[in-house]
């Protein structure tokens, strides 16, 4: 078969990914050139408000493309394919054939010679299902496909070893700073930097400051202990609408802790995780598992909270962490 002269693909391209990369090759195996156009920020925005900006799933495209690949601004739902007559084929999924196809029935209502359409497969992640830019906000799965935490992992024991000590005592996001006797203080302050995405509170003061506060976490863990001395005065567990519970001895992450953090960030209403044990070492999990945009607040001691939002960066972070645990 001939090459066509230039083909057009349209699509949202957020977190730019192993499925994005393999329909540009398919255009660019069947053209010369491959136009990209890519939906406007007031396109995508419906989508998900954790939609990368559209200057930023450009600057993705163009930092992997070579020259035969051009990026333009899509501002509706069909862009020029209807009226080009200087293209001659067009890149779709599974997905997106039937708008392929209205595509070309307008452009022969108008005296236009059809695209060609070039429909690529998708490309499959580390579980068997479909590399998408959904996956990735969930917190499934990194632009590769690869799991964030793979299903062996889940099942195995992770022992703290004494030289991740020093980096663990670093905060793992921004520290809001306030006097020790008022947690409300520094919680304020960190309640101002989060995102709309959940609210995940680790420790029993930083619950109950909440819970003072009015506000109600959508998942809280809680081990009944602070700086690892017992509570007198217990949080109150009855504000939450779930109850789950976690055996987790100190210095470990059980599988029984990532299942109750699996479970508690798939609920729809709040959660709290009693945890027998420990819950320092939670964040970690939460962060692997966890959908991007999701706030984690945890305490800092004599120093006031920690507040991370889940983020590519955190994830590949929170792997490289685990990685370093003993599992026996």
């Amino acid at each position: 078969m001939a090459k066509l002269a230039r083909c057009l693909v349209g699509g949202t391209f957020d977190r730019f990914h192993a499925g994005h990369k393999a329909l540009l090759l398919a255009g660019l195996d069947a053209a010369d050139f491959v136009e990209v156009w890519i939906a406007n920020d007031q396109m995508s925005s419906h989508k998900s408000e954790f939609i990368q900006s559209f200057e930023h799933r450009r600057a993705n495209i163009l930092d992997w493309a070579d020259e035969r690949i051009s990026t333009h601004e899509l501002s509706d739902n069909f862009g020029p394919a209807t009226h080009r007559e200087d293209c001659d084929g067009i890149i779709c999924t599974p997905e997106t054939l039937p708008t392929c196809n209205r595509i070309n029935e307008t452009r022969l209502k108008s005296g236009l010679t059809p695209l060609e359409i070039i429909e690529a497969p998708h490309i499959l992640d580390q579980s068997g299902t479909i590399i998408s830019s959904s996956r990735i906000r969930a917190g499934t799965i990194d632009s590769n496909g690869g799991l964030w935490l793979g299903e062996q992992i889940r099942k195995q024991i992770h022992h703290f070893v004494p030289s991740l000590d020093e980096e663990l005592k670093q905060p793992m996001g921004d520290l809001h700073s306030g006097p020790e006797d008022m947690p409300d203080v520094a919680m304020t302050s960190a309640l101002q930097d989060c995102s709309t995405g959940a609210l995940v509170a680790v420790g029993d003061v930083c619950v109950a400051t909440l819970l003072e506060m009015e506000i109600t976490p959508d998942i809280a863990l809680i081990d009944g202990q602070t700086k690892r001395i017992e509570l007198v005065d217990k949080v109150d567990i009855e504000a939450f609408d779930i109850l789950l519970s976690a055996v987790n001895p100190a210095g470990k992450i059980t599988p029984e802790l990532i299942d109750s953090i699996e479970i508690a960030l798939a609920s729809e209403t709040s959660t709290c995780i009693e945890v027998d044990g420990e819950e320092d070492l939670a964040p970690i999990i939460i962060h692997l598992l966890g959908p991007i945009g999701t706030n984690v607040i945890y305490g800092q001691p004599n120093q006031g909270v920690v507040l991370q939002i889940t983020d590519k960066e955190t994830k590949v972070r929170c792997k490289d962490i685990l990685s370093k645990f003993e599992v026996r």
